[in-house]
């Protein structure tokens, strides 16, 4: 199996794998695209233009991605309709990152697939896992969502927080590591 294809199912991948040119070329490529996309000026027609290019997807009109943004895979991605990604998030998508419709992520939040093992042995490996933020979720500014995790439908992450685990949805969660503060009040 091809390395990229065993880096998406979470496979250990050792950096001096003999395949690994190919993610470093992917990273390589994805951090100039970057560089290219911060570079513009804030309101600059060419922003979305350069956001699908790296993400590899066609964004909605009606999301909105502010620069500066960083990713390290930028192929992995996708975003629904009617979200609004603040500037100076990062996205490590090499696990996979899905952002549903009508999701909010405040400015300076970390959405983070990629992670190596405790055993300081394996501590050169690195694996992925996706993260998946559900429909009406707001994840506050500088929060870090790490590998796996999954942001239930409307739930609300307070600005700081560092979500290790699962959020179910209709949840307000906080603090490090986030834990649930309380169900959200619907009508």
């Amino acid at each position: 199996m091809d390395i990229i294809e065993r880096l998406h199912q979470g496979e250990m991948i050792r950096m001096d794998d003999p395949d690994y040119h190919k993610v470093q070329e992917q990273i390589d490529w994805v951090f100039a695209k970057t560089i290219e996309l911060n570079k513009l000026p804030f309101g600059h027609a060419l922003i979305r233009e350069k956001i699908n290019e790296l993400l590899g997807i066609r964004i909605d009109e009606t999301t909105t991605v502010c620069i500066p943004f960083y990713t390290d895979w930028g192929k992995n991605t996708t975003i629904g309709k009617e979200v609004f990604i603040n500037m100076g998030c990062t996205f490590m998508d090499r696990g996979g990152i899905t952002v549903e419709d009508r999701v909010l992520i405040g400015p300076k939040a970390n959405i983070i697939t990629e992670n190596h093992p405790e055993d300081p042995e394996l501590r050169r490996y690195v694996y992925s896992k996706p993260v998946h933020i559900k429909k009406g979720a707001w994840i506050g500014a500088s929060v870090t969502v790490l590998p796996g995790v999954t942001v239930g439908e409307n739930a609300i992450v307070a600005a700081g927080a560092v979500v290790t685990k699962d959020v179910p949805d209709n949840t307000i969660v906080g603090g490090v590591p986030a834990k649930i503060i309380r169900k959200i009040k619907t009508k």
